[in-house]
């Protein structure tokens, strides 16, 4: 696949890369997004990454206010980090009136979770990140299935700049604890492992 790039100082050029990722017929499944202003896509999430997207929304359900949702497939934007990103769940209060069909500004996110890939898991963790701090996302939570050291879950908060301090950093089995407005321990032990 070619890649389409844009340079970071022309808002025109954000909103014809928007244009052209809104408008594009990509491959039926596929994950497409725009990372650093490159638009990258990538296979649909295997059989173990979509039980831990699935376990961890079960549990937020349980917690939320009514009037949030979580979703898996809802991409966030963050035009100034050149980002159209879309994390495995992203928790936010539901807009009476969106700007957009094809996404929502990456500010009304509270929660953002990624479950790493093997294939693309360097954006999980430097990338993305960048952008959710820039973004003032309260809580980035990365499950991180192919960490070096073994399978991990660590929690990011107090995003400051395009940096974030790890508030939590658990091996799968301990429990990582969710802050308010979440109130919530998960239970990583029942996380798949590969």
């Amino acid at each position: 696949m070619s890649a389409l790039t844009v340079s970071q100082d022309s808002d025109q050029n954000w909103d014809d890369l928007v244009r052209y990722w809104e408008e594009m017929e990509w491959p039926e499944g596929s994950k497409v997004e725009i990372i650093e202003g490159i638009i990258t896509a990538s296979p649909a999430p295997a059989f173990r990454h979509n039980v831990i997207a699935a376990r961890i929304q079960r549990r937020l359900y349980s917690v939320i206010p009514e009037e949030w949702g979580i979703f898996q497939t809802l991409a966030i934007a963050v035009p100034s980090r050149l980002g159209m990103l879309i994390p495995d769940l992203v928790v936010a209060p539901v807009p009476e009136q969106p700007e957009s069909d094809s996404h929502i500004p990456a500010a009304l996110a509270e929660l953002v979770v990624e479950v790493t890939s093997k294939s693309n898991a360097g954006h999980d963790r430097v990338s993305k990140p960048a952008a959710y701090a820039t973004a003032g996302i309260p809580l980035y939570l990365l499950v991180d299935r192919w960490a070096p050291g073994g399978p991990t879950a660590t929690l990011y908060g107090e995003p400051k700049g395009d940096v974030y301090r790890v508030r939590k950093a658990v091996k799968f089995g301990d429990p990582v604890e969710l802050p308010e407005p979440f109130g919530l321990t998960l239970d990583t032990g029942g996380f798949p492992v590969d």
